[in-house]
Formats: C-alpha cells, structure tokens, sequence
C-alpha cells in the first residue's frame, strides 16, 4: 500500500474523523490545533496538507470546515494480509501482526 503515517498525523487524522462524527461537520483549523495542543495553526495546515497528498484527506477548496477523511484500509490489503498469513512462518506471522496493528487493519484472527 506504501502509506505511511506519522503519529501527529494519524492524530489529527482520528481527531478530524471524531469530530465529524459527533459533530456532523470537521473542525476548524483552530479546533484542530486546540483539540491536539499543537503549537499554531499552521502546524495544523502543513500536517492537513501532507495528509491531503497522502490520499487520506480532501477538501473543497474555498470552503469552510470541507475535510473529509477517506477510506485508506482497502479491503484488498485485508485479503493480501489475510492470504499472506496462511503460508507464514511463526516469526512471519509477527510480523504481519504488527505490520496489521500499525495499519490499523482487522485481520479477524
């Protein structure tokens, strides 16, 4: 998949989508920062604008509070990890274990 996250941007990125789901619309730049005790806001828009090149982000430009998280667990890395995981050796298993834990996939072990 080649997605790879930082822990502040996989905050901010869990932060945006729990805050829409309890608010029916994203958080404000401000709120962001706030929320997460970053130090300013454009600290929130460098990590909002290395998400949105990443694929995991979007929004409309112009428009206020337009953030929408993606879906990034493709089902198809679930069932290559799932596949992977029948012919693996114990020390492999580990490891796509913890490759499944750091992706945040539900591999349904």
């Amino acid at each position: 998949m080649g997605l790879k996250l930082t822990k502040k941007q996989l905050a901010v990125l869990n932060f945006l989508q729990d805050f829409t789901e309890e608010n029916g619309y994203s958080p404000s730049y401000r709120e962001i920062m706030a929320g997460l005790g970053l130090s300013s806001v454009s600290a929130v828009a460098e990590h909002i604008d290395n998400l949105i090149s990443k694929g995991v982000l979007k929004k409309v430009p112009g428009a206020a509070r337009s953030l929408e998280v993606l879906n990034y667990k493709h089902e198809e890395t679930v069932e290559l990890f799932k596949t992977r995981m029948l012919s693996a050796t114990e020390e492999q298993k580990k490891i796509l274990e913890k490759a499944a834990e750091i992706l945040d996939l539900e591999l349904g072990n």
